[in-house]
């Protein structure tokens, strides 16, 4: 009785390999293509992002001023702390980021999600209606500010002009020290809101029929189903809006600086911690201060995507 036996497996191209020999470069193009294909996006991010926020580390921890090319000492976190004891001007611009962004966002995201569910179910005239809530969003925002500018004038602009038709006396607006805040506020809603409406309708035209019939079928009104079905279905989307529109909220300058100028006004009432670091750079020339202020900043966004990120990751579970 013979014995059969399985055939010799065949050499591996790597073991047919002559010692010493060099790897096919297509070869080993295949065996890295995931870091290959990722390598232009890496270095793309970090020529424009990481390198100026070293620079910017850098100058923080110097005393630079007067012109970035003049020589400067190493201070250490000296800029840090006289930021972080400035009283008069750090600290209320931190204030007035924060408020700027949390009434913002909030007044953005009620109307957004009341405008979307508005715009959820299809009506007659739907596509004008859409294309109407989508304008602000064609302008820029120096554009809007200096638009709003122009309508809010005190003496000649159009608002002030319709309050007097109904009686209410010519109100300050941009000029006011308590209400120059608001009014770039309101701005803001004007502007962005828009977009907000796009994230949530996008979220609420992927949701299913079937919870909210089923709720229907149970007896719940039109309130119920939003909160109990709607709004929970939703929460992803939702926060996905106001972390986009939340860090864009925190880096607002351009319309603050095209409606009140240098220092957030007069008596910096608009100032933020964007517009606070700009008048340190270019107004003051003090590049270590105004990077320490920048670097900061940073941190704050930081913060607030981790933890609305963690909060998304908590709601998706």
């Amino acid at each position: 009785m013979s014995v059969q036996t399985a055939p010799p497996a065949a050499p591996s191209r790597r073991a047919l390999r002559a010692p010493g020999a060099r790897e096919p470069f297509s070869a080993w193009a295949n065996r890295h293509r995931k870091w290959l294909f990722a390598a232009p996006a890496m270095i793309f991010v970090g020529i424009l992002i990481v390198f100026p926020l070293a620079w910017t580390l850098y100058l923080s921890l110097t005393d630079s001023q007067g012109s970035v090319r003049s020589a400067s000492e190493f201070v250490g976190l000296q800029n840090y702390v006289t930021v972080l004891a400035d009283a008069e001007r750090f600290w209320p611009a931190v204030g007035r980021t924060l408020s700027f962004t949390g009434v913002a966002l909030a007044c953005e995201v009620v109307l957004g999600m009341g405008i979307a569910l508005l715009l959820w179910r299809p009506f007659r005239g739907e596509r004008w209606v859409r294309v109407a809530i989508l304008l602000p969003l064609v302008a820029t925002p120096v554009a809007v500010g200096m638009m709003w500018r122009l309508i809010l004038d005190p003496n000649i602009g159009f608002a002030n002009q319709l309050l007097g038709l109904v009686g209410i006396p010519p109100q300050p607006w941009l000029s006011g020290q308590d209400s120059a805040l608001p009014t770039t506020i309101f701005m803001d809603v004007w502007q962005w809101t828009p977009m907000v409406v796009l994230i949530l309708l996008a979220g609420l035209t992927s949701l299913s029929d079937e919870p909210d019939e089923a709720a229907r079928v149970d007896g719940a009104n039109a309130v119920q189903r939003f909160f109990f079905v709607t709004l929970p279905l939703m929460m992803p989307t939702l926060i996905v809006a106001i972390l986009l529109r939340g860090i864009d909220a925190l880096k607002t300058f351009d319309i603050l600086y095209a409606t009140k100028g240098k220092g957030g006004g007069s008596f910096h009432e608009v100032e933020t911690l964007n517009v606070y670091a700009y008048g340190l750079s270019f107004d003051y020339n003090q590049y270590g201060l105004s990077s320490a202020v920048l670097i900061l900043f940073f941190m704050i966004i930081i913060g607030a995507m981790w933890l609305l990120t963690m909060r998304k990751k908590a709601v998706s579970k």
